[in-house]
């Protein structure tokens, strides 16, 4: 397959899960939330110089190439793994920046104010991860692993599961637990498969 074939099947998939346009770089730190969120997810791609209609109009400077480069590895942290590779087709320049699926998790993106945040991509967007991915990132990071306990905080959070799907704050508030705690079970029990997540009316909900 050719370069303008190839290109030409990438945007025909439109924007997805694994994959993102952007129609030009004019921040390296808004473009970062994309890196994030593919490298936390199930890695992607970033299709520079396409329009969200899938219309290509074309990298026009060097500047914007720049900027791709410090999104990944200035505005990241850690670092994320990136690839860049240019296409030139029908009279545009086309950045095809593919981001696999990180084993550092969270890869964090730097914002204006210099803290950084972890992004998912969920579907066609890029969403601030909750507290429990964070938590469910840090103990998939330790290397002598991690035991679940069947406590009467864990029996808590399952009866109040049992039936609902709910968010965070309608978990701490119905086990009246510290929400320190629910976020540490809540990890746990994801990473043994008991209790699984959704994003739905702009919030994770858990449920068994």
């Amino acid at each position: 397959m050719d370069d303008r074939h190839y290109l030409h099947s990438l945007i025909s998939e439109g924007e997805h899960q694994q994959q993102d346009f952007k129609y030009r770089v004019s921040d390296a730190r808004k473009l970062a939330k994309s890196v994030s969120a593919f490298a936390n997810t199930d890695g992607g791609r970033l299709l520079i110089g396409v329009r969200d209609d899938g219309n290509m109009s074309g990298v026009r400077s060097e500047e914007e190439i720049f900027m791709m480069h410090q999104a990944a590895y200035r505005y990241c942290r850690p670092e994320a793994s990136i690839g860049f590779d240019t296409y030139h087709v029908e009279g545009h320049t086309i950045v095809v920046a593919t981001v696999p699926l990180s084993d550092r998790r969270p890869i964090c993106a730097v914002g204006e104010d210099g803290k950084p945040v972890a992004y998912l991509r969920i579907a066609d967007e890029n969403i601030v991860a909750s507290p429990v991915h964070l938590a469910l990132w840090r103990e998939s990071q330790n290397p002598r692993g991690t035991m679940m306990t069947y406590t009467e905080s864990v029996k808590k959070i399952l009866d109040v599961l049992r039936d609902h799907r709910l968010s965070l704050n309608q978990i701490v508030r119905s086990t009246r637990l510290p929400r320190p705690k629910v976020i540490t079970l809540l990890a746990r029990l994801i990473r043994f498969r008991v209790v699984q997540w959704e994003y739905a009316s702009r919030q994770f909900l858990f449920y068994l």
